[in-house]
């Protein structure tokens, strides 16, 4: 999603919750891999694959000079003899631990075998991140989680939106000044915000 729909996506939810929430959790998951140079491991469940997110984290990686940010995503099925980007399963889940950062997204409860891995990463060290659904026990095994309850609003395809593009915005200005990618961001938002009002 470009810096203008991002914007106007914004616009639309201003007033609500979720664009500083957004930009918290998002903020919490730059402060995790950062540090670390990497790491970052993207999981779902069963039934859902955030290959989408993924996505949009590696060209915000791209975008702001934080390669960090783009992540290893872990499949459930994945092929071995597949592209190495798609080849990922889960028992790399095994081998997380201190450094590592896991960002699980659940819009259902996930199976056992998934929640035993996490738990396990967490225990090795790893930090562990939930944009969910709302599922207490995942909510249990995150350092921070992001909730998109049914009754919420929106989805949860519309905060991974807003979490990806905060992640990348959000990042320390070079030394050079403001990159080309911020310097787009607000001029959109000037040219989507209505005009001042006049008394």
């Amino acid at each position: 999603m470009d810096a203008v729909r991002v914007a106007l996506l914004r616009e639309v939810l201003a007033g609500t919750e979720w664009p500083a929430a957004a930009r918290r959790f998002a903020g919490a998951l730059r402060a995790s891999v950062v540090p670390q140079r990497g790491g970052l491991l993207l999981v779902g469940t069963e039934t859902y694959e955030p290959w989408h997110l993924a996505a949009h984290l590696v060209d915000e990686a791209a975008w702001s000079g934080l390669p960090e940010l783009a992540p290893t995503l872990v499949r459930h099925r994945a092929r071995p003899g597949g592209p190495a980007h798609l080849a990922v399963g889960l028992d790399r889940l095994e081998a997380a631990g201190r450094g590592a950062t896991l960002l699980v997204v659940a819009p259902e409860r996930p199976g056992a075998g998934l929640l035993q891995r996490v738990h396990d990463a967490r225990r090795a060290g790893a930090t562990v991140l939930s944009l969910d659904g709302g599922d207490a026990e995942v909510r249990g095994l995150a350092h921070e989680a992001l909730a998109v309850e049914e009754a919420a609003g929106v989805d949860l395809d519309t905060v991974q939106h807003l979490v990806s593009a905060a992640a990348g915005e959000n990042a320390l200005p070079s030394p050079r000044g403001r990159g080309f990618r911020d310097r787009l961001s607000v001029l959109a938002d000037r040219l989507t915000s209505p005009p001042p009002a006049h008394w």
